[in-house]
């Protein structure tokens, strides 16, 4: 009997590179605790498990925050390099509080400095071999499509070689009418029974892609493939899963009721709310020094009576309007005429300041207290002005969706996807926005809040 080789949507090279890296990690630890021990015992080595533990667990966090795990965003080594020594400071500054707060957890700084020295040798050598060696095809499913041509047209859409590194289509079969040639995969009719097909493509999963199913589906033999442990999905869920996002022209209302996810229960949005009280309070209280140099900076380059911040009409949860607060990046005049734009690449309307600010998302800082108000969460869609909301959800199907959770400081299309000024943005951003809506969880927006980081430190996307 045929069985898949995966079994869910997870990236199997992310996981098993993370693994290894994460032996690695800990083994470095370890070594270092041995070698400023002249007498090493077995009491020794079982006393700094939990030691191990919590700096193996704080520098995995830290090369997940730089984007180490994302392995469809193909780094060169020479990236890869400079991702991990930065990766490794961010680290060495949380190891470095702990040691100060919570002693019996944390490494001296003396043998943490030698856990960090080696293990950053140690991962530069893993990654190294990755790059170098790991046949990429070892990880990939093997996609059997079942339709017609026109499902290989909208897989077309992943052009890049990085998004097609989770799968590798073997074959599709023509529900009806005369195949085409493909250069890319082996094409066939469907003149014989899907299982002989599966075997002979040596399929993991099957996608189905036609617009017509009713009568022409053959449930019976999906259905045997099914139990005989290959997957089966539809196009629309197989590009979510390959994309990270929902591609609103492949779905209709009745996958939104029916499908998995969009749950929004009690539960959610209590842990949500502790999030967001706890990150919002801990930013504050580690970011205030900065907030005090922007305010004075703001006030030497516009004049003592200039506003520090400004309020903005923004739509949040269930379209109820809030005030946004954030930092004066612009002129006090920048919308003298009161008509609402897009901010535009090197706007003029930006002072210098607010080149800076912008940069590197220092403006966005006071809408921690949107967060701490109620109004906003630290994860979620990009909080939009009304006057955009009302004409694109006249234009865009679904629009209006990404308002039954709260507006967010950084967001899944946020990182996905560049800075949105026009029409065609907004709907790419709301592809990944729906996305996050059906898939939200405090792991995923743990997952956003320490990817942030990279976009920060590397001064992504702004405007």
């Amino acid at each position: 009997m045929h069985r898949s080789r995966y079994t869910n949507s997870l990236k199997p090279a992310a996981g098993v590179l993370m693994i290894v890296e994460a032996a690695a990690i800990g083994a470095s630890a370890y070594g270092a605790i041995a070698l400023s021990s002249f007498e090493p015992s077995r009491e020794l080595y079982t006393s700094v498990l939990p030691k191990v533990a919590v700096f193996t667990a704080v520098v995995l966090l830290s090369l997940l925050s730089l984007g180490l795990y994302q392995l469809s965003q193909r780094l060169q080594f020479k990236d890869a390099v400079a991702h991990l020594l930065v990766a490794f400071l961010l680290a060495a500054i949380v190891l470095s509080a702990l040691s100060m707060l919570l002693p019996p957890v944390a490494m001296s700084r003396s043998v943490g400095a030698i856990a960090v020295g080696s293990s950053i040798l140690v991962l530069l050598a893993l990654r190294f071999t990755y790059l170098r060696v790991v046949d990429e095809n070892r990880f990939r499913r093997r996609t059997l499509v079942y339709g017609s041509l026109e499902p290989l047209k909208v897989m077309s859409r992943l052009r890049r070689r990085a998004d097609r590194r989770g799968f590798h289509i073997v074959g599709l079969v023509v529900a009806s009418g005369k195949p085409e040639h493909s250069d890319n995969c082996y094409v066939t009719v469907h003149d014989r029974p899907l299982a002989e097909i599966v075997e002979e493509c040596h399929a993991d999963e099957i996608v189905v892609a036609m617009d017509q199913r009713r009568g022409i589906l053959p449930v019976q033999e999906l259905l045997a493939a099914r139990l005989q442990g290959i997957e089966i999905l539809d196009v629309a869920k197989f590009m979510e899963r390959e994309c990270r996002k929902i591609y609103i022209d492949l779905i209709h209302p009745s996958w939104m009721v029916f499908g998995e996810g969009f749950r929004n229960d009690l539960l959610r949005r209590g842990t949500k709310r502790a999030f967001d009280i706890v990150v919002a309070l801990s930013a504050l209280l580690f970011l205030w020094p900065l907030v005090l140099l922007t305010a004075i900076a703001i006030k030497l380059e516009n004049g003592f009576g200039a506003a520090v911040f400004y309020r903005q009409t923004r739509v949040g949860i269930h379209g109820v309007p809030f005030k946004l607060l954030k930092f004066r990046s612009m002129g006090e005049d920048a919308e003298v005429d009161g008509e609402a734009r897009w901010a535009e690449v090197n706007d003029p309307r930006v002072t210098r300041v607010g080149r800076w600010i912008r940069k590197w998302r220092i403006d966005e800082i006071p809408q921690l207290y949107n967060v701490l108000g109620g109004y906003m969460s630290i994860v979620g869609p990009r909080p939009e002005r009304p006057e955009f909301v009302g004409r694109l959800a006249q234009v865009i199907p679904y629009y209006n969706e990404r308002h039954v959770v709260k507006p967010g400081i950084t967001g899944w299309a946020q990182l996905r996807y560049q800075y949105g000024s026009s029409e065609h943005d907004a709907l790419e951003k709301l592809q990944y926005d729906l996305y996050y809506v059906k898939n939200q969880s405090l792991l995923l927006d743990l997952v956003i809040f320490l990817q942030t980081v990279e976009v920060v430190l590397w001064g992504k996307g702004a405007r």
